[in-house]
């Protein structure tokens, strides 16, 4: 038995998410038929690096998988892509050791997040970035990123929905960025809660937009308090970037 590990790309839109529902489509699911065809109709179990919401894209979510197939490494991306649909891609196969685990093993990763600033909707940018048309100031956002910065208690940027009882976490970078009309925020961190990501971004827009003041984040931090930060910003602006190991 091999274990295998290999990178997946995919477009959002149209799943309910990675993890497997019940009666939906979901990036977990098509990966896991698309082996137990490859399979001759045994079962592959796959494993990722973590979950994403629905509409959530990601350039590089990490799986793993074991099988008892002798495919050469360089010819399983060819093989999935015969069976995956169009908006899931694979690539950069490795064999790993047993004991390696896409999800316990990760040290960290990359989430990056896309905002469309234009007073004028796109039609073309709608599934990929969130349509923010009001004014921003970028300065006062990256004073505020600062705060947020290092180790916290980041309950006041999940959901309540969130089951983990730890939520200390340690940003490590937060990077704004603008080229023309996107805005991208981008963040490195050695994990991320329940809509963390998502919970940052709206509340830096808050900041941005002149709702709150940059070193509110200190109070929001140390309240706790989930109402506290900002609006939770929409899913399809959000990309899974980089898995670190």
């Amino acid at each position: 038995m091999r274990r295998l590990k290999c990178k997946v790309q995919y477009d959002g839109t149209l799943f309910s998410g990675y993890q497997v529902q019940p009666n939906k489509r979901t990036v977990q699911g098509e990966l896991e038929t698309a082996l137990q065809r490859i399979h001759k109709g045994n079962k592959v179990k796959v494993y990722a690096s973590g979950r994403t919401d629905a509409g959530v894209h990601s350039k590089g979510q990490t799986i793993h998988f074991d099988t008892p197939l002798a495919i050469p490494l360089d010819k399983w991306e060819t093989a999935l892509h015969t069976m995956l649909p169009q908006d899931i891609s694979v690539y950069d196969f490795e064999e790993i050791p047993p004991d390696f685990h896409a999800r316990f093993n990760t040290k960290g990763k990359e989430y990056r997040y896309f905002v469309h600033t234009s007073s004028k909707r796109d039609p073309f940018k709608r599934n990929y970035s969130y349509h923010f048309p009001y004014p921003l100031n970028l300065e006062k956002m990256r004073m505020a990123s600062e705060y947020l910065m290092g180790t916290h208690d980041f309950t006041s940027f999940c959901s309540a929905k969130t089951e983990i009882e730890d939520k200390v976490r340690t940003i490590h970078e937060i990077e704004i960025t603008q080229d023309g009309d996107l805005l991208m925020f981008r963040f490195v961190g050695n994990g991320f809660l329940y809509n963390m990501v998502r919970i940052l971004v709206g509340t830096l827009l808050e900041v941005g937009s002149g709702s709150l003041y940059p070193n509110s984040m200190v109070e929001i931090l140390e309240k706790r308090d989930r109402q506290l930060a900002g609006r939770t910003a929409p899913p399809q602006g959000l990309f899974l970037w980089e898995v670190f190991y």
